[in-house]
């Protein structure tokens, strides 16, 4: 089937002929070399990362010289209650893929099996099917079966027949690929944590049934190479004159290659702002990206509601600045990680891309704003410090410097030891409603810490570079001139905003807010 229009796709699996695609086939060789080599391994990622899409790729990537077999275990939960069932409905779904594939029909037929009951009987008719032949599996959404003892076992007898395969013993699978978000490898310990699994005596929590699978370093998300290839398909049928380089380069400043969010950006520029496809077409498809639910953004808020670890540890790192090692040997980071919303820069953990940290820090202020315990600054009226759609900023940081006076008592130890904490919350709660939908900013985590925090707030085509930071003495803050002014540089900017909160006795304090002048460059600096 040809369509006459082909769309940016969010939504499900995406198709050559219907859909603008990233060129993923440098990522499908490397898989490929591994499943040539017989490797048994997962591909876990985060929520709408294109597994899928990958799987079926692969599917038609393999299918010249092996019998592919493709199913899903999606909405399949009562399959996995009894050995019978999983059995039973494991095999229909491989008769079902093979008819599909076009493999002959006898042997389709053949893998429907009524004998076939339980999981000894299953692993005989997997030899049997596999002997003389060069069979592959691939099981999508494998994590909808983490929580049955029956799939653990399954995963056993396939490390089974792989050991055994690799000394001549047996015929199996050539490569078993499974495709979800959770390791694998860490689901016996997990069933164990969640009561769905009870230990036997003399068997080890941690001891996995997959742990013959074969580390997966594939980089799953889209460089700007990757990403350019998709907008030069596009720019053949649409003629926008794009600079495709630079484009490609500014969505993955801010998606880091998450795929959901390149596909999301380039749907709503095409779809949604007459094909606007400049830098600022960018930040308007992601200011409205930010306004409206979507299922990763709701996934992402559903998992943080239920971990209050990884809450805390995010809340920590992106708003407090609180300096942490990375290890995955941690497992809020391991989780992270996992979920696709940690990276790892110079051994820290950092925000994978900057619009998960839009959205972070627009989710702490909302859950903060429902906190009536919490102090918040108000008093400053939008037209106030936007006229013309201009954005005001040595306006809004003086309007913010006179309300932090009047409404915390910083000789309160309480107050005091508040802000220390949530102080640069208190300034994003009063940011945020100002920039009135107009404008957004991010958090340059990565060189966010306890003694600095840099703020980049675009309003319409404005940009504004802010650090906000710890008094630490005079010596420190004259560093500080030079921290923000190399950062100024590496953002073309020859303006800077620098907002210091001073927590020393009153009598040592010096209040100030003045433009000073540097190397023909300008900070603002306010300390309150």
């Amino acid at each position: 089937m040809v369509f006459l229009v082909k769309k940016f796709n969010v939504t499900g699996i995406c198709v050559n002929n219907k859909h603008y695609m990233v060129d993923i086939s440098e990522k499908l060789s490397k898989i490929t070399t591994m499943i040539d080599y017989g490797d048994y391994f997962t591909i876990n990622k985060g929520r709408q990362y294109g597994k899928t899409t990958t799987l079926s790729l692969l599917r038609k990537e393999l299918k010249s010289k092996y019998i592919v077999i493709s199913i899903s275990f999606e909405g399949l939960g009562s399959a996995f209650e009894t050995e019978e069932n999983f059995c039973v409905s494991f095999l229909e779904m491989v008769q079902l893929s093979l008819e599909r594939s076009k493999i002959s029909e006898e042997y389709s037929s053949m893998w429907l099996d009524k004998n076939v009951v339980n999981f000894q009987s299953l692993s005989r008719h997997i030899t049997k099917m596999c002997k003389d032949k060069k069979v592959v599996l691939l099981i999508d959404e494998v994590d909808k079966a983490c929580n049955y003892t029956n799939f653990l076992n399954f995963l056993g007898i396939l490390r089974k027949k792989f050991l055994d395969r690799n000394d001549e013993l047996d015929y199996t699978f050539q490569s078993v690929v499974l495709a979800g978000v959770h390791d694998i490898k860490n689901i016996k310990s997990s069933m164990v944590t969640k009561g769905f699994y009870e230990i036997n005596y003399g068997e080890g929590k941690y001891n996995s049934p997959w742990n013959i699978a074969e580390d997966f370093l594939v980089d799953m998300s889209f460089n700007p190479k990757e990403i350019s290839t998709m907008l030069v398909e596009y720019e053949k049928d649409h003629n926008t004159g794009m600079d495709i380089t630079n484009i490609s380069k500014e969505i993955y400043n801010y998606t880091s290659g998450y795929p959901f969010l390149v596909s999301k950006i380039c749907k709503i520029i095409d779809e949604r702002l007459n094909k606007d496809w400049t830098l600022f077409g960018i930040k308007t498809a992601i200011k409205l990206m930010l306004k409206e639910p979507n299922t990763l953004f709701k996934d992402i808020a559903k998992t943080l509601e239920n971990d209050k670890d990884l809450y805390n540890f995010l809340y920590d790192l992106v708003i407090v600045g609180e300096q942490k090692t990375f290890s995955t040997v941690n497992n809020i980071i391991e989780f992270g990680v996992m979920y696709g919303y940690l990276d790892e820069v110079n051994e820290r953990p950092v925000i994978s891309n900057r619009i998960f940290e839009l959205l972070l820090v627009n989710y702490f202020i909302t859950k903060d704003e429902n906190d009536k315990a919490k102090k918040k600054i108000n008093g400053v009226l939008y037209y106030e410090v936007v006229s013309n759609e201009n954005f005001n900023m040595e306006l809004c940081i003086s309007k913010f410097a006179e309300h932090y006076k009047e409404v915390f008592d910083t000789n309160n130890k309480k107050d005091e030891e508040f802000l220390k904490k949530h102080g640069r919350m208190v300034f994003l709660t009063y940011l945020k409603p100002l920039l009135n939908g107009k404008g957004f900013y991010h958090i340059e985590s990565q060189f966010t810490d306890l003694r600095r925090m840099y703020i980049v707030v675009d309003f319409n085509k404005e940009q504004f570079i802010l650090e906000l930071k710890l008094w630490k003495g005079e010596s420190l803050h004259q560093k500080a001139y030079k921290q923000l002014l190399s950062y100024m540089d590496s953002k073309n900017s020859n303006t800077g905003y620098l907002l210091t909160f001073d927590f020393r006795k009153e009598k040592n304090k010096t209040p100030k807010a003045e433009w000073v002048e540097i190397d023909g460059k300008k900070i603002f600096d306010v300390i309150i």
